[in-house]
């Protein structure tokens, strides 16, 4: 395979929208970077182009049988015009991790780094500078080859597209109202969980929407098995924090590794703060509101990067955490992790890539 990026600039720059009103994943940068695969050649043809249009087959694989994955990840620009991506290799390794899972080809984790910085670069323009903006970076894998059998694709095409974006929240860092669903799961151990795939959001959309017209911002969901173990909050992670010990859901196998919740881990056993991976119950949840002893609680993930929770609904009751307020160690962790991306706090872990 030829790993020379060939870079094809626009002749036409689009006109760039307000960075202070930005709507999440609605407007998108000038480049995107492409790159094929055919059983025969492998991975070929990787490019940085125009944004435009992709024209593909009505029987192609993706559209009937959804052999897709994605990532999501941020660029950020800080008040000297320096721009940084964080934890970006660790994108590209679940990226193949959810390939294996979902019979796609890996792609070569360090070419995807170089085209990721040189697509940064390129459209370094976008990256906003107002706080609590960024660039929202979507790298994604589709199945193209037409082909109606059930096997899997012998082509694909990987891309990168960006997005300049505001808050994922409207609520930003005040707490959020979140429902525990207790009759549909997002995910079952041995499924596809563990893997960023389409399927797995599309079928979460149902009860999002219930829980919205609810008034809920995301729905808590519960082990497919037992429906009593908590796994995910909406498309993050959740940690609760419960009589000086935080305690994150253990990565059971439906449960997404997210980026930010390693990065969180991490970072709370760098402060000396308990913290642990385990299996916890709704139950464990309320009987340690009950007893005063639930803290904190919190989602986390690229989008919003710390969502504090204020209120739980579980079987017609109302889990109200921490007065609704936002919890010292929520706010601690989202001033040091967004600190961190934008080159305002040290970070002695080397996460953070500069693009140059």
């Amino acid at each position: 395979m030829n790993n020379q990026i060939e870079i094809q600039l626009s002749a036409k720059r689009k006109e760039k929208p307000s960075f202070s009103d930005l709507k999440f994943g609605k407007t998108y940068t000038d480049h995107m970077f492409i790159m094929d695969y055919s059983r025969e050649k492998g991975w070929y043809d990787p490019r940085i182009v125009p944004y435009q249009p992709i024209t593909l087959d009505p029987a192609a694989t993706i559209f009937h049988y959804g052999q897709t994955i994605f990532e999501g990840l941020k660029a950020y620009k800080n008040e000297n015009e320096e721009v940084f991506l964080f934890r970006p290799e660790e994108n590209f390794k679940r990226l193949n991790r959810s390939s294996v899972r979902l019979c796609i080809p890996e792609v070569d984790e360090d070419l995807a780094l170089e085209a990721l910085v040189k697509l940064v670069s390129i459209d370094r323009d976008w990256v906003p500078d107002v706080k609590g903006t960024s660039l929202y970076i979507r790298p994604f894998t589709i199945s193209t080859e037409p082909n109606l059998d059930v096997t899997p694709s012998q082509k694909y095409r990987f891309m990168i597209i960006m997005s300049p974006v505001g808050a994922f929240y409207k609520e930003g860092m005040n707490p959020v109202k979140i429902a525990v669903e207790s009759e549909y799961v997002r995910a079952v151990r041995g499924g596809t969980g563990n893997a960023k795939t389409a399927g797995n959001y599309a079928a979460a959309m149902l009860v999002q929407e219930k829980a919205s017209a609810a008034g809920y911002s995301q729905v808590l969901w519960l082990d497919g098995k037992e429906n009593k173990y908590i796994e995910e909050v909406g498309s993050m992670n959740v940690f609760f924090k419960i009589n000086g010990e935080v305690v994150t859901p253990e990565l059971s196998g439906s449960i997404l590794e997210g980026i930010t919740r390693k990065s969180v881990i991490e970072l709370l056993k760098h402060w000396g703060v308990p913290v642990s991976e385990r299996r916890i119950s709704m139950e464990e949840v309320y009987e340690a509101h009950q007893n005063g002893q639930l803290e904190e609680a919190f989602g986390t993930g690229t989008a919003a990067v710390i969502s504090p929770i204020g209120e739980l609904f579980w079987n017609g009751e109302i889990i109200s955490i921490n007065d609704n307020k936002t919890g010292e160690l929520s706010l601690k962790i989202y001033n040091t992790l967004t600190g961190i991306q934008i080159g305002k706090e040290d970070d002695p872990f080397g996460w953070r890539v500069k693009v140059e």
